[in-house]
């Protein structure tokens, strides 16, 4: 009889081990998940690459200067807006909310983009 209530007991301590495993394991994957969202955009040609992104929220965007003269990523209502960047050199913004964030290069005017966050 003492060797059964041991088995219950040990098999009540394991099923919530799995239980706070399995927790564990959610709250991981969703912290893996958060961290991830990210996406690029290449200047390059006087140009945005893409010139549309859609991105869901949380996401960290960055930016890109491919082209050999410098340019800037400024947001057209203030939301972000980016040193002037050299060739290689970078500029990453991370989108909390929904919306449509149109930019365009403060050296360059006619060049613009947008972001769209839903």
């Amino acid at each position: 009889m003492t060797g059964t209530r041991v088995c219950v007991a040990s098999l009540a301590v394991l099923l919530i081990g799995m239980g706070a495993f399995a927790g564990l394991r959610g709250a991981t994957a969703q912290a893996q998940q958060a961290t991830t969202a990210s996406a690029e955009v290449k200047i390059d040609n006087f140009s945005f690459g893409p010139g549309t992104l859609t991105v869901p929220v949380g996401t960290t965007v960055t930016w890109t200067n491919r082209d050999d003269i410098p340019h800037s990523v400024v947001s057209t209502e203030g939301a972000f807006k980016s040193k002037v960047l050299d060739t290689d050199e970078k500029f990453s913004f991370t989108f909390s909310k929904a919306g449509t964030y149109p930019y365009f290069c403060s050296i360059h005017p006619k060049m613009t983009g947008k972001v769209i966050v839903q």
